[in-house]
């Protein structure tokens, strides 16, 4: 089943030591009701990751399991996340973005995100509609319009965790050391790759 799980519009590039999510949408339907609220965190700190391991103007995919956080970071360090599960083309949710961060910068002045400093503090309502209209990406535009935007896309870099992080960097260093985790996030984290490390057969 193809899904997108969430959408963030961050502060990113040169702007910013550490991204800052400015606006997000998030479909957790399909997670247990007391997943909920832990799997947000971690798409907090996914696209945050992400965000300030992308240059500005690059595309990147990143995989992490059965999800794909794909990034773009504008030249004017706006940037955006959309994660998806694995069947989720990678060319669409780039055309999402493109479009959602043209939009998104028409609507929110350049003054206005760029002095946010608070998280989540720019509603922009928009998102749940790209949400919901992007969920199906056979319906979310005429093919002729997406496929003229696919060809006006530029090279998306495919990454797998270990090679967007530093060298020597692991995943679970920077989970125990993250701000945008609670305790029960992180624990959430380390029983679902225990549970996911018993299961691998190599």
């Amino acid at each position: 089943m193809v899904k997108i799980v969430g959408i963030s519009i961050l502060k990113g590039g040169a702007l910013i030591a550490d991204p800052i999510v400015l606006s997000r949408a998030d479909d957790l339907s399909s997670f247990g009701f007391f997943q909920r609220q832990g799997v947000k965190e971690m798409l907090t700190f996914f696209s945050k990751t992400f965000t300030k391991r992308t240059q500005p103007g690059q595309r990147q995919s990143v995989q992490h399991e059965s999800y794909i956080v794909h990034c773009y970071v504008r030249a004017d360090g706006l940037a955006g996340t959309v994660t998806t599960d694995l069947e989720y083309p990678p060319r669409v949710a780039f055309v999402l973005l493109t479009q959602l961060l043209e939009e998104y910068s028409n609507a929110v002045t350049d003054a206005v995100w760029k002095s946010c400093n608070t998280p989540e503090s720019i509603p922009y309502p928009p998102l749940e509609e790209y949400l919901a209209k992007y969920q199906d990406p056979a319906s979310a535009d005429k093919i002729t319009k997406i496929q003229k935007d696919l060809d006006d896309t530029t090279e998306i870099l495919h990454k797998t965790i270990d090679n967007v992080l530093e060298r020597g960097v692991k995943l679970d260093q920077l989970v125990e050391r993250s701000d945008d985790l609670s305790r029960q996030s992180k624990m959430f984290y380390k029983q679902a790759r225990k549970t996911n490390s018993c299961c691998t057969i190599s």
